[in-house]
């Protein structure tokens, strides 16, 4: 990463920045063909106020990139959402700083939470891995009904209510403290090292596998949606079919 770029917690002197911060994540979404939660610039600001927000910019104060934390079921779940870094600053390495930064803050700030996201970017995934998140089905993830309200601005929103919430273009991936802890103390107690999870030594050395599966999913979804119900493949059967490519 540039050593001119400054990752660090948004402030409300941040505030600023929110039209820029709003504006490119719509560009973006629209650019990729997919989509996210749309947020307000009031939105934003609001996060920068509590303190649940990383920021990135120069020293001479141009914006580089932000992602902001959320929180759902009375904090049982966080979610680091709208991860954006501006088209000059791409492919800097400022992405994966961001991520790190936001992950700690939410650690600190959230510490019994899990921590889960959901992503079409093969990027993204491989920083979520190398965190210690690991793909889970979406049954995993939050149940709150204002989370899956923030789906409703995505272009894909009528693929995921087509499969009961159950499936969509996005994978989903959840860090889970407790299940950490208990790897930490085998750990300890064995002193002996515990192995990588399958699925982060997967995304290590296998990305051109998991660009393929993605290619492959948007490919079955989309084939699925479009056909009228009861032809071809079973949902289940289909969604048997990616578990088994995505998780073995």
């Amino acid at each position: 990463m540039d050593q001119n770029i400054i990752v660090r917690e948004a402030t409300p002197d941040d505030k600023k920045y929110a039209d820029i911060i709003t504006t490119e994540m719509a560009e973006s979404a629209k650019a990729r063909g997919t989509g996210i939660a749309k947020r307000s610039p009031e939105y934003i600001q609001m996060k920068m106020d509590e303190g649940k927000a990383v920021i990135a910019v120069t020293p001479d104060g141009t914006w580089v990139g932000f992602c902001y934390i959320e929180a759902w079921e009375h904090e049982k779940y966080v979610a680091n959402s709208g991860l954006i870094v501006s088209p000059a600053f791409r492919k800097s390495g400022v992405a994966k700083e961001i991520k790190n930064k936001v992950f700690a803050l939410s650690r600190k700030k959230f510490p019994d939470a899990k921590i889960f996201g959901l992503t079409t970017g093969l990027a993204v995934m491989k920083i979520n891995s190398d965190l210690g998140y690991e793909p889970v089905t979406y049954s995993e993830l939050t149940n709150d009904e204002e989370f899956w309200k923030g789906c409703r601005s995505c272009v894909n929103y009528e693929i995921l209510m087509s499969k009961d919430r159950k499936n969509c273009m996005c994978t989903a991936m959840l860090y889970d403290p407790a299940e950490k802890a208990a790897e930490e103390a085998a750990k300890a107690a064995s002193l002996v090292p515990v192995p990588v999870a399958r699925e982060s030594r997967e995304f290590a050395q296998n990305s051109r596998i998991y660009e393929r599966f993605m290619r492959l999913k948007q490919f079955v979804m989309l084939k699925g949606w479009r056909k009228k119900e009861g032809e071809g493949e079973t949902e289940e059967r289909k969604n048997s079919i990616l578990s088994f490519l995505f998780f073995w």
